[in-house]
């Protein structure tokens, strides 16, 4: 394997151990917690809270999980004139319904939200309800600059409104097609009741 391959490898590795335990002081990182070891500890208990995100108990099954945030999603879509289905299929796309998520990307929580987004939008993306807040009143924003056009929605949410708007639609970058694609399923899936 050549030594660059090594490298992603073990960079990616770094990211993972940073996600699974963000708060581990630099020098353990680099001296007493193996990989293997946080990975079984987590393994355990994949759906324990981490500590700065407080104490929330998580269900294992999204369903379950989705069911938890469901009076928020329906609450906040109306505030925001977001369809409730939109909202819960982007949730579940993102995160699953785990308000512990943190992508390597950096975004956080439920909806999935950059602190600098989160931060413009005036919400703490670390705390759930705010979350949801968030990325509803963001769904809301892109809905109105895009008239409702689902498509440049979702694709904006996911790629940027910059990469939207200077491709006149969705950007050609496969990640954000599929995003669009899957969210669309699973809008289309939850407005028929399943």
């Amino acid at each position: 394997m050549p030594i660059s391959n090594i490298n992603r490898v073990m960079g990616r590795i770094r990211e993972i151990e940073a996600m699974i335990n963000p708060n581990l002081p630099d020098d353990q990182a680099e001296s007493g917690a193996r990989f293997e070891d946080i990975l079984e500890e987590k393994l355990d208990d994949p759906y324990s809270p981490q500590g700065e995100f407080g104490e929330i108990s998580v269900p294992e099954s999204v369903a379950e999980r989705l069911a938890m945030w469901e009076p928020d999603i329906q609450d906040l879509s109306e505030k925001y004139g977001v369809d409730p289905d939109l909202a819960r299929a982007v949730m579940r796309l993102e995160s699953g319904g785990n308000p512990n998520a943190v992508s390597s990307a950096g975004a956080i929580g439920l909806m999935q939200l950059m602190p600098g987004t989160a931060k413009g939008l005036g919400v703490d993306p670390k705390d759930p309800k705010r979350n949801i807040e968030g990325g509803i009143k963001y769904l809301s924003q892109l809905s109105d600059k895009y008239n409702g056009d689902f498509e440049k929605t979702l694709a904006a949410y996911n790629a940027g409104s910059g990469r939207v708007d200077s491709y006149g639609g969705i950007p050609p970058f496969p990640e954000t097609e599929r995003y669009v694609k899957n969210v669309l399923a699973l809008y289309r899936k939850y407005s028929r009741g399943d």
